[in-house]
This record gives C-alpha cells, sequence and structure tokens, in this order.
C-alpha cells in the first residue's frame, strides 16, 4: 500500500496518473497547501522541503520499514523501479526517458510555474515578468512539439516523462498559451487526456478540490516563505 500525500495540482496529477495507470493500491492523505497543512511536523519528516507530492510505500523492494520518498520527480522514478513499468531498463531508452523527466522538472514546471503565478496571482502586474515568463513557456512548448514531431509520446512509448509533462500543459490557457499553434503537442495531449487512467486521477482531484483557494491566507503559505519559515 501507498500512501500520497497529494493536492491537485500539477505535480500532485503526476502520481495520480501513475498510480491509476498501474493500478498500485494507494491512499490519498490530502494535504492543503493553501491552509499550511505542508508545514505540519508529521508531514515534514516525510517531505523536508515542505512540498507535496510525497509517498509513504509500506512494501518496499528490500523488504525493510515503511519507506517515504518526496518530490515528484524522484517519485516517479522510485515507482517505475518498483513496478517496472513505464521506466524502461534498457540504457538508452531509459536515458531518454530521464532527460526529458527531468526537462520538464528544471523547466516546463518552473517556467510555467512562473507564468502563473505572475499572469494571475501577483499583487502587482509586472509586464516585464508576464512577458519573460510566458515567452519562454512557449519556447518550452515549442521544444516539445518538435520533439514530438515523429514519435508518439516524449520518449518514443508512453512513459514517466509523459506523466510528468502533461499536467503542467492541461493548463494552457491560463498560460497564454494556444495549443493550435503546437500541433504535435496537441495531439499528444489529447491522446493523454483520453486515457481511462488519466480521467480517474483528475476525477479524484477534482473530489478534493474542485477549485483552488487563493485568498490571503492561502497567499501567506503558498507565496510568503523564507528562510525564516525554514527555521521556525
Amino acid at each position: 500500500m501507498i500512501d500520497l500525500y497529494y493536492w491537485p495540482t500539477p505535480n500532485g496529477h503526476k502520481i495520480t496518473i501513475f498510480l491509476e495507470e498501474t493500478g498500485l493500491p494507494y491512499t490519498i492523505k490530502p494535504v492543503n497547501i493553501g491552509r499550511g497543512e505542508q508545514f505540519q511536523p508529521d508531514f515534514l519528516t516525510i517531505s523536508p522541503n515542505n512540498r507535496m507530492p510525497a509517498i509513504v510505500d509500506h512494501a518496499p523492494a528490500d523488504g525493510g520499514p515503511p519507506l517515504s520518498v518526496f518530490e515528484s520527480g524522484a517519485i516517479l522514478v522510485y515507482l517505475g523501479e518498483k513496478t517496472g513499468r513505464f521506466l524502461p531498463a534498457q540504457l538508452r531508452q531509459r536515458v531518454d526517458v530521464m532527460q526529458w523527466l527531468f526537462w520538464q522538472m528544471g523547466g516546463l514546471g518552473p517556467m510555467a510555474g512562473q507564468t502563473h503565478h505572475f499572469l494571475h496571482y501577483a499583487p502587482e502586474k509586472i509586464q516585464y515578468a508576464i512577458d519573460r515568463y510566458v515567452k519562454e513557456t512557449s519556447r518550452l512548448y515549442a521544444v516539445l512539439d518538435k520533439r514530438l514531431a515523429d514519435r508518439a509520446f516524449v520518449a518514443g512509448d508512453y512513459s514517466i516523462a509523459d506523466m510528468a509533462c502533461y499536467p503542467w500543459t492541461v493548463s494552457h490557457k491560463r498560460q497564454n498559451q494556444d495549443l493550435d499553434d503546437f500541433p504535435n503537442l496537441k495531439r499528444w495531449f489529447e491522446a493523454i487526456r483520453a486515457r481511462p487512467a488519466v480521467e480517474r486521477a483528475y476525477e479524484k482531484g477534482k473530489a478534493i478540490s474542485s477549485q483552488p483557494v487563493v485568498d490571503d491566507e492561502a497567499r501567506k503559505f503558498l507565496f510568503g516563505q523564507s528562510a525564516a519559515t525554514v527555521r521556525r
């Protein structure tokens, strides 16, 4: 059994997609990041960076005590190795998946996240920041579109790289991106969206929170952190 510490964000959806695709038994432990639940001491022992998702595997492969993993990319790799699915064992195919997974972790996710912030959540409109991140997000969409020109999925076969990238394209309209400008990406997007496991994953998210709350209290927890937050 996997305990999944989760809130329905792009990074959270990555893990529910994997778990639904593989049928691994899991229990969702909601972590309401807009109400500061990511700072609870019990959660910090699992995820010291006070971010979700995180998992606790109660049946790790080494037969030892429960094993916790934080960071969505690390969780996907861990679960891929645990199940032997969606992460190839062959060297070249594995490298292909891993490099695109890290491309998402280091590029698409952070840049799209900054786009969301400055377009929708920043207390003042800073046009330079909006232009900077919208353009960089469009560049990354173009990289992905070009990659998908001659293959169905990011690394050939459907993999954890696709599960990592897809949730960050779901909110393309809120990123000021038009999928019609990226026809290969659009075809890939629609194919993944239609997968039954992906539909189930998003339905589970809606059951927990249908609309993210970003009020003054949430802003304090989501955008007001500093070194003092970690030290207290």
